[in-house]
Formats: structure tokens, sequence, C-alpha cells
């Protein structure tokens, strides 16, 4: 199997370097094409450069892997689509490009699109994908081990769902982030230096996440094994009921994917 990534940013080497990490593709089967000379950078995959590769030998890859900016989509299509042909798999990580908009742009009738976040870039990542009619179940298969070589995914039909995704599993670990920045402002308040404070957040972040995911209880219900009843944890929780905090999340979340529904029109 032989990989073509359209773009060398965040992304583009990303799955370049999860693939070759993985051993799912071997190092020569991946090329990467881009439009400025990258002679300094040091990677493994085999260096081409946008400007002089031959046009044909874009058609001689079986996954096409398009890791540009969204707003340079329209000019990359116009340079690629000519060489193109439908038996290529065009696998998208830019958001707010539809399958439609692939299809019609590229002239091609097997696109996956999806939506990765920023922990893809240590194997964590969570990523969210849907796909055009003409991919069959094998290369949906074959897409989702690529995909889960930088963490877990889950394939929707409803592409719609990738803007929800968006939302929560793209923007969310700034949420995350937020939240912990906030404990640790509060935490340095109560006497603890800056370096205490961090350690004490991301400690307690990274030990809940892990034994939530070790046992097999709801949220709720690590809530109440926490908070005792007239406790100090009681009343945190309280003073999140009266500011209304859960509602205030959910709302943001609302809003993100609002957002990311204006973007993709």
């Amino acid at each position: 199997m032989k990989v073509l990534i359209i773009g060398y940013g965040n992304m583009g080497k990303t799955y370049a370097n999860s693939f070759i990490g993985s051993r799912f593709i071997k190092p020569e089967d991946i090329f990467v094409l881009v439009r400025n000379d990258f002679s300094t950078i040091e990677t493994s995959i085999p260096k081409t450069n946008f400007s002089i590769i031959p046009s044909e030998e874009i058609g001689n890859f079986d996954i096409v892997i398009l890791a540009v900016k969204p707003q340079d989509f329209s000019i990359m299509a116009e340079s690629i689509k000519p060489f193109l042909h439908n038996e290529q798999i065009i696998f998208s990580v830019m958001a707010g490009i539809t399958l439609k908009s692939l299809e019609q742009q590229l002239s091609c009738s097997k696109v996956v699109r999806c939506m990765p976040n920023i922990p893809t870039q240590i194997g964590m990542g969570m990523t969210v994908f849907s796909a055009s009619a003409n991919v069959d179940r094998k290369e949906l298969f074959i897409i989702q081990n690529l995909i889960n070589t930088t963490g877990k995914s889950v394939y929707v039909e409803n592409e719609n769902l990738i803007n929800a995704a968006t939302a929560i599993s793209g923007s969310g670990p700034a949420y995350v982030f937020f939240f912990m920045n906030a404990m640790i402002k509060a935490a340095v308040d109560l006497g603890f230096n800056e370096s205490e404070a961090e350690l004490l957040v991301n400690q307690t972040f990274m030990g809940s996440v892990a034994i939530q995911n070790s046992y097999s209880l709801s949220n709720e219900e690590w809530i109440k094994k926490v908070a005792s009843k007239g406790g100090t944890t009681e009343s945190a929780l309280q003073v999140f009921e009266k500011q209304s905090l859960e509602n205030s999340i959910v709302e943001a979340v609302k809003a993100a994917n609002n957002r990311a529904l204006e973007l993709g029109k």
C-alpha cells in the first residue's frame, strides 16, 4: 500500500510518524507533497517537492491524505484533480470541507472525511470519520486501522456528526486545559507554588481518567464515591450547581457546534 500525504504540517507529520512507528506502512511507501522546499526537515520519509514531482505519479498511490489548510483546498484541488482516479481513496483531515465538496472538486468517488484532535500527536487521539457511499467495508477497515495508529476512532454514517465531533473531541482538549488552568490558579491562591500546583492538578486529571477507565462505573457513581455527605467535595459541587456550571459547559459545546456548522457552509 502506497500513501501520499499532501501537506506536511502538524497533521501530515503526525500521520507519517504514526504509520511508520506502528509499522503499518513501510517508510519507503509513504511520500509527502508540499509546495515549499523541505530539505531541512529531518524525516525518514522520502522527500519530494510539490513543484518538481512528476504530476502523473499522484495517480500511483492507493491513499491520498489531504492535510492542507481548508483555505488552500481549492487551489490544491485544481493542481491534483487531473491526476487522480476513482480507485484511489481520498482521505481528508481538512475542517469544514464536506464529502460532497471533496467529490465535486476532485472528481473522485471514494472519499473519507475525519476530525482528529491534538492528542493524535502522541498516539492518544480521538478521531471521528465518515465516508462516501462508494467506500466499501474493506476500505473503511483499512482507513480505520490507519487512523487508529494515532489513538482511537469512531465511524459515523451521518456526516453532520463530524461537526458535533469538532465541538466535543476536536475542541475538547482546550476545555480540559481551561479547567486545569483554573484549578492551578486556585491551588496557587491557596498557598502552593506554581510547580506544585501544576503537579497536583496534572496528576489528579491523569489519575481520575485512569481509574474511570479501570472500572465499569458511571461518572455519576464516581462523583458519589468522592463526595461524602457534608464534606469538602460536596461544598465544591454545590458551587458548581449554583453557578450552573453544567449548563454552561453544555451551552459552550453547542456554541462550538454552531460555529462548526457556520464554517462548513
